[in-house]
């Protein structure tokens, strides 16, 4: 029973890290540069800080192989949007100057570039 959770936890963890992975290298080509992967703190993880000329990009990465329940974006919902603006606020406060900066969603719907979707500023701070 414990087995197949664990099996399950760590299929998970790949598949979230193989998406991010498409995702970097999506946001690279429209010129982006990377920063920060997977900054995690108390507050909760951001899956990609970038920079998009002089602004600092936070980037949510969501892969949903289903669109019941909303789908890719459906699973961005409030109490996420808050973690996600909190660990932002967590990584401005470690910078001597803050940048402007956006939260942008790449939401997938299959392990591949071209089922991107990329959503500039997808939440408002």
């Amino acid at each position: 029973m414990f087995r197949k959770a664990a099996v399950s936890e760590a299929s998970t963890k790949a598949t979230g890290d193989a998406a991010e992975r498409i995702a970097e290298q999506f946001l690279l080509r429209q010129k982006m540069q990377p920063v920060a992967r997977n900054y995690r703190c108390r507050f909760g993880e951001i899956d990609l800080i970038m920079r998009d000329g002089g602004v600092l990009v936070f980037v949510e990465v969501r892969l949903r192989k289903s669109n019941s329940h909303g789908g890719a974006a459906g699973s961005i919902h409030v109490a996420k949007q808050r973690r996600l603006i909190a660990a932002a606020e967590h990584y401005l406060a470690g910078l001597k100057n803050s940048p402007a900066c956006r939260f942008d969603a790449i939401l997938m719907n299959e392990m591949h570039e071209s089922s991107v979707e990329w959503i500039r500023d997808a939440i408002s701070a």
